[in-house]
């Protein structure tokens, strides 16, 4: 299975993804996938649902037990006969430009109130947010490119003023060398997890009620380009207004406390 999606070039996530929904599949049953069949699956599925698993976890192990069945195993009729979770359609939670600074504002970390700045002006996935490098930041053309987003796709996203400066205030300050967002070893990205923490600590510190996730971010980032317009314009200027507004709000904040000197002295210039 590893090799057929190797020749097939699923990203690195996407294999992991399937290789444990299939391990999940064996364990339940106890038994090697290979000797399961549509009833068991059927069965399988209809045990996730008892648990109360979410419908997009749901649909990421049908892919995997469609690819393992129809890709790996050649079974070409049974893929069409494991079918998708019908999920039910709910507007996404979306954050109002006031929330968007009260959230930014609350993150401690000068690493991660970079991060998650970028991943909203620039409506970024955890995953592209932790993998950009130096080098994908394009001051010249005021754009950003993404390596390998969502389908291994490479795109560019637009890199407004206001969100340039406060990558170049980030740089001066943490002086990364390889990734935009090192993790604790700078030759390699800041682990999505770090991320996704940093954001549930930010959503409690700012108080919000809202049942907000990294994933929100990019979700208000593209509402509020609704709003303002969606020529390239509209969007700078979209980003741009709410990231100033976090600005100027900030500079009135008192410091950030925090229990090492270094830590706090660079909170303090960031701000």
């Amino acid at each position: 299975m590893i090799e057929d999606m190797t020749v097939r070039n699923l990203s690195p996530a996407t294999q992991r993804s399937y290789i444990s929904a299939v391990s999940k599949f064996s364990r339940y049953f106890g038994r090697s996938p290979d000797r399961l069949e549509l009833e068991d699956v059927r069965a399988f599925q209809v045990h996730l649902v008892s648990t109360g698993i979410s419908w997009p976890a749901l649909n990421q192990i049908v892919c995997a037990l469609r690819f393992f069945y129809g890709v790996t195993l050649g079974e070409a009729l049974i893929p069409e006969r494991i079918p998708y979770a019908r999920e039910p359609r709910k507007l996404p939670v979306v954050l109002s430009a006031d929330e968007v600074v009260q959230f930014l504002e609350a993150v401690s970390s000068l690493k991660s109130r970079a991060a998650l700045t970028t991943a909203y002006a620039a409506g970024l996935r955890a995953s592209e947010v932790a993998g950009l490098r130096i080098e994908d930041i394009d001051s010249a053309r005021g754009v950003i490119q993404v390596r390998h987003g969502k389908g291994a796709k490479d795109r560019n996203v637009m890199l407004s003023p206001q969100l340039l400066g406060i990558l170049r205030t980030y740089w001066r300050l943490a002086r990364p060398r390889l990734y935009l967002f090192p993790g604790r070893d700078e030759d390699h990205p800041i682990d999505q997890t770090v991320l996704h923490a940093a954001c549930r600590s930010a959503v409690k510190a700012a108080g919000l009620t809202k049942r907000v996730t990294l994933h929100t971010l990019r979700h208000s980032f593209a509402t509020h380009l609704l709003e303002s317009g969606t020529d390239s314009g509209s969007s700078r200027s979209c980003s741009g207004t709410i990231i100033c507004r976090r600005q100027r709000a900030t500079r009135r904040s008192p410091p950030i406390r925090s229990g090492r000197r270094r830590a706090r002295s660079i909170a303090c210039r960031w701000r």
